[in-house]
């Protein structure tokens, strides 16, 4: 079960209200979840560093509540899914209406999908999140859910990898390919001189975070790579982002790509990420269509954002629960 680790003054204020512990304790139990342990970050930090009555330099004292999240809940993993699920739960929030909206000249961008990628990592969707406005929050929780993503149902990018970069640095369409290290070029995220796919192997050979993903694609002749309409490289999938496209708080549209061996997964990781950050747009809960073209001819936009009607016996919802409803509609998105 994963655990998120939530400012509480900043949780308060997107709530709109506040709670004392044990009165948020029982909105998190009422709602499904549970309260796992209110704690500071100096406390959090010097924990996993062995000794928690150490000093540690630059660490607040802030309250964090750390929150169990179900495993299948994924747009809990960040306080923006966290806040609106418990908004309208207790009824304070209607649910958005998520939608896809057109790029305003009626061409969407395109990613051509070379057949080369078909025996490596043969998926590829995208969107764009239009005019969004990052505070150093926000910006902060749109990098950390891209991680808690990765480690739980990207299942730590061998299923999905997510890549999002600053559109604004970047040219239309996209070429989704697959290419022999060595003929890769480029700027990793941030690092300062150019190297080869080959040498990036080498490069994080020992790097903390990254050393985990290289075995994904290593032995293979050829790696995915997605590249510009310039040439320019934009990520070398699963394994970093190219430094020219990296996202800053600056950044008011963002390109969304996630490169995948599970075509279902890579979908339901896009809506997630949208679905949470597409409220810090201009045009609140949309985001603008990527179209993905196939070898085959097929063309298919994303996101889907796609909604369905489910009808409900209320005889089965009242055996399952234990009370008395009528027949009912339930509409859930996917």
């Amino acid at each position: 079960m994963p655990t998120i680790a939530v400012k509480r003054d900043l949780l308060f204020r997107y709530l709109e209200k506040t709670y004392t512990d044990e009165e948020f304790q029982k909105v998190c139990f009422e709602f499904g979840l549970e309260l796992d342990d209110i704690t500071t970050e100096r406390q959090m930090i010097a924990r996993e560093q062995g000794d928690e009555s150490r000093s540690v330099e630059g660490a607040s004292e802030e309250i964090i509540y750390r929150i169990d999240i179900p495993a299948n809940r994924y747009d809990l993993l960040c306080i923006e899914g966290l806040v609106l699920g418990i908004k309208i739960f207790q009824g304070s929030l209607n649910a958005p209406v998520f939608r896809t909206v057109g790029s305003g000249i009626n061409v969407p961008l395109k990613i051509n999908v070379n057949p080369s990628v078909a025996n490596v990592r043969p998926y590829i969707v995208g969107a764009i999140l239009r005019n969004i406005t990052f505070t150093c929050d926000s910006y902060m929780s749109f990098i950390d859910l891209q991680d808690k993503l990765h480690q739980n149902i990207c299942r730590k990018r061998s299923l999905v990898a997510i890549g999002t970069h600053d559109y604004d640095t970047i040219q239309g369409p996209f070429t989704y390919e697959a290419k022999a290290p060595q003929d890769i070029k480029f700027v990793p995220l941030n690092e300062a001189q150019e190297y080869t796919a080959e040498g990036l192997m080498t490069l994080y050979a020992n790097h903390a975070q990254l050393k985990q993903y290289l075995p994904i694609i290593k032995d293979q002749a050829l790696y995915p790579v997605i590249t510009d309409f310039n040439g320019v490289v934009l990520s070398l999938p699963p394994i970093i982002n190219s430094d020219n496209s990296k996202i800053t708080l600056n950044t008011k549209n963002v390109f969304i790509e996630c490169t995948a061996t599970d075509l279902t997964k890579a979908k339901i990781v896009l809506d997630t990420i949208v679905c949470m950050f597409s409220g810090y747009c201009a045009d609140k809960y949309s985001a603008e269509n990527v179209e993905v073209c196939y070898p085959d001819q097929r063309a298919l936009l994303y996101p889907e954002l796609a909604y369905r009607k489910k009808k409900v016996s209320a005889k089965r919802a009242n055996g399952v629960v234990g009370i008395k409803i009528i027949d009912i509609y339930f509409s859930k998105i996917y």
